[in-house]
């Protein structure tokens, strides 16, 4: 509690979120969008149209909020920067929905998980970011836990997939994607999560309509329409969280909590897909997981060592 300048008590601001709680929420919203798009795409609507109107829904519904908040359009340097970026962000995200026609999810989501290692030599290139060696190492560990998933057999995966197809397109995506939370961050120092994820989703909207409208159907199948709108509002969810994380915490910290999808990948595909993964995976799921934990915790000592404060009151 605090007193305002009348005397009077108020209470205490609001803490926001930590930026590993904010992203390990991200990442449960990314598998919810994986599960309902890969649900949409295994019927009659195609790759193309399930991207296109997953982005288009989710501009009505960004817009609408972006001028209920009274926000002034961003200068033509951000608009470029913003189209750039989205570029980036559309082909990942085409490629990796692909990917979810080839192959099982929890695999897919595992072989994404390159895109982690790529992020903090990435961030070290564009922003200059130093590479904490406990962070090099979590990260290198948790990509074996990967590794050892990614050989597991999954029973109920697409009969009629192509695998090498599917890892083509996921390694395609998981570049991209990396490139694209690196250049997040890098514009969430200058501009809100409001700005951020209303451009996420009008401009890659705006790159897939011409497409749509020449290679595929134009509309989803009738009877997909509720997942199509719950797919806008997790979408939005995803980098709303991940745009206020990123914003607040190096991306190299941040980056190996992404492994935690392979647990909701892989709960996801069993509840839906009666896609079974073998047992590496959760050896692999294990292994993710305690690299995350020695990320967290390095972080917080981290923290404190810099702040002059106590080791021991250890809250991450």
């Amino acid at each position: 509690m605090t007193r305002d300048c009348r005397g009077l008590i108020a209470p205490a601001a609001m803490r926001t979120p930590h930026p590993i709680l904010l992203v390990c929420f991200g990442v449960i919203f990314g598998c919810g969008v994986d599960a309902v798009m890969k649900a949409i795409m295994l019927g009659p609507t195609s790759v193309i149209t399930a991207t296109t109107w997953r982005y288009i829904l989710g501009a009505v519904i960004m817009i609408a909020l972006f001028m209920a908040a009274g926000r002034r359009v961003p200068t033509l340097e951000a608009i470029r920067f913003h189209t750039l970026r989205s570029l980036a962000q559309v082909i990942s995200a085409f490629f990796f929905f692909y990917s979810l026609t080839q192959i099982a999810l929890a695999e897919a989501v595992v072989l994404g998980f390159t895109a982690a290692l790529m992020i903090a030599p990435m961030a070290r290139l564009v922003l200059g970011e130093k590479m904490s060696p406990v962070t090099i190492l979590a990260s290198l560990i948790g990509f074996c836990g990967a590794a050892l998933a990614a050989t597991a057999e999954t029973t109920g995966a697409p009969a009629d997939g192509n695998r090498v197809y599917g890892v083509g397109a996921i390694l395609v995506s998981a570049v991209l994607y990396a490139l694209n939370i690196v250049l997040l961050r890098l514009r969430s120092r200058q501009e809100d999560s409001l700005t951020l994820v209303t451009f996420m989703n009008i401009l890659p909207a705006l790159f897939l309509l011409p497409f749509m409208l020449v290679f595929s159907a134009p509309l989803p199948a009738p009877d997909s329409w509720p997942l199509m709108v719950s797919v806008a509002f997790l979408g939005i969810g995803i980098w709303w969280l991940m745009t206020m994380a990123y914003g607040r915490a190096k991306a190299q910290t941040l980056a190996p909590f992404e492994y935690t999808g392979l647990i909701w990948s892989a709960i996801l595909g069993y509840v839906f897909f009666q896609e079974v993964p073998g047992w590496r995976v959760w050896a692999g799921a294990a292994i993710i997981i305690a690299a995350c934990l020695v990320v967290a915790f390095e972080t917080h000592f981290a923290a404190r060592r810099e702040a002059r404060m106590p080791a021991s009151d250890i809250v991450v």
